[in-house]
């Protein structure tokens, strides 16, 4: 079954006025895909900074995590996503946090060779 709601979709397609929409009607901001992706995570790993930073206005969790275990930050640092990775930091995101493999945000830039993330998370 796919639970992927309209704002995850809004979120992974950047779309900041339908995500603003939704969520003014009430949709659910820490909904999750069957990966445990949340809007937050899809919105991290597509690159999307004002969508990140506007579900973290509304109260999205900055450590949500997947089945996996990664957060926002690791999706973000995984695809070399530098904008979002240093607003998530700026908000407070724990750069050490591990997935469920014992990956930290920084080793998975270093896996992907993503060198911008890397010099901000080193």
């Amino acid at each position: 079954m796919d639970r992927k709601t309209p704002l995850f979709w809004a979120a992974n397609r950047g779309h900041e006025a339908v995500v603003m929409l939704l969520l003014e009607k009430g949709a659910e901001l820490e909904s999750k895909d069957d990966y445990g992706e949340t809007p937050i995570s899809r919105a991290a790993h597509r690159g999307h900074e004002a969508v990140v930073m506007l579900l973290l206005e509304k109260g999205a969790e900055l450590e949500s995590k997947t089945c996996i275990g990664q957060t926002p930050l690791h999706s973000a640092s995984r695809y070399g996503n530098v904008d979002v990775v240093k607003l998530l930091l700026e908000k407070g995101a724990n750069a050490a946090a591990t997935d469920y493999n014992g990956r930290t945000p920084l080793q998975l830039a270093l896996e992907y060779k993503k060198t911008e993330v890397v010099k901000l998370l080193s």
